[in-house]
């Protein structure tokens, strides 16, 4: 089982429209609403192809409770731990030629009690040796400090269970002394946290080597239409896939590749290619829909063991 951690979920409005002009009135062409934040995400993704996850995360509020109810539909099992204010709601506005425009709000304020009630809730799947990984996953609200996936990994590490963690800015750095077993940033986010430019796949393997160095076992950093890499003791992986037909919607891809890596092992090549069939087939779905197996093609996949430093990224 792979338990993930939600400290900021949300409800996750996408509006679909031919395209978004500043101050105009538009009628949208579609809309979907899904619940929302990383880790529900990994699960969502987790269970859409039959694998046992727990998804722990704070509700409160009207948003809250809707959040709980799709998730009840789509067969997600919970770990609540209530708060005082509501969960957020999040917009994403997708236009025609591909364009995605986010719009999220920052999410509740978390007293003390209800920060370490969340990290509880987190352990306690853990504690019959039923789940195989924790994954900490997404921003931290307001009144959670950046040292919050730090204590998870250490937490997670106590009760002999490997953790991964997929933040980023200062919750991320702060994560890496902690030495997580994965850390899963997107391409912004490993050029943040390493300091430098990503601007071809040498750039990217050198920052995740970075990362390594400062604490984390292995990095899996997605890079978009270019795939992704797996930078660990045992070398550099990477792995890119062809879109079977027309792009939907970005939103969640990076999710469940984290999903289908942790699926798959959550360890080398094979794990790689899991992960990045995963995150393309998403990115062909409406919305935040998660992939189910008709539409993952790992053999579309393309994986390498020695690749190309220079290629320039998208």
């Amino acid at each position: 089982m792979i338990v993930t951690v939600t400290a900021n979920p949300s409800l996750d409005r996408t509006i679909a429209v031919d395209r978004l002009r500043r101050g105009e009135i538009h009628r949208a062409a579609a809309d979907h609403v899904d619940p929302g934040g990383k880790g529900v995400n990994v699960s969502r993704a987790l269970v859409a192809n039959d694998y046992p996850t727990r998804a722990v995360l704070t509700t409160g509020g009207h948003a809250g409770a809707e959040l709980l109810d799709l998730l009840g539909e789509a067969g997600v099992p919970v770990e609540e731990v209530p708060v005082s204010q509501g969960v957020r709601s999040n917009l994403t506005i997708a236009e025609a030629d591909g364009t995605v425009t986010k719009l999220n709000e920052s999410g509740p304020a978390l007293r003390p009690t209800e920060v370490d009630e969340l990290l509880v809730a987190a352990i306690a799947p853990t504690l019959d040796r039923a789940a195989s990984w924790i994954a900490g996953c997404g921003s931290l609200p307001p009144g959670v400090d950046t040292g919050f996936y730090a204590v998870l990994v250490a937490r997670a590490r106590d009760a002999g269970v490997r953790a991964a963690v997929d933040t980023s800015g200062p919750a991320l750095a702060a994560s890496l002394p902690a030495r997580p077993d994965l850390v899963a940033p997107n391409r912004d986010e490993l050029a943040e946290a390493a300091g430098t430019a990503v601007a071809t796949l040498g750039d990217a393997i050198t920052a995740a080597e970075t990362l390594r160095a400062a604490g984390a076992h292995a990095v899996l950093a997605s890079l978009g239409a270019d795939g992704a890499i797996l930078v660990d003791a045992a070398g550099v992986h990477h792995a890119v896939a062809s879109l079977t037909g027309p792009a939907a919607s970005p939103v969640g891809a990076g999710d469940a590749a984290l999903a289908g890596f942790l699926a798959a092992g959550g360890s080398g090549p094979d794990a790689l290619a899991a992960a990045v069939a995963w995150g393309t087939a998403t990115v062909a779905l409406p919305g935040s829909t998660m992939p189910g197996p008709a539409d993952i093609r790992l053999d579309t996949v393309r994986l390498t063991a020695d690749p190309d430093r220079g290629r320039p990224l998208s």
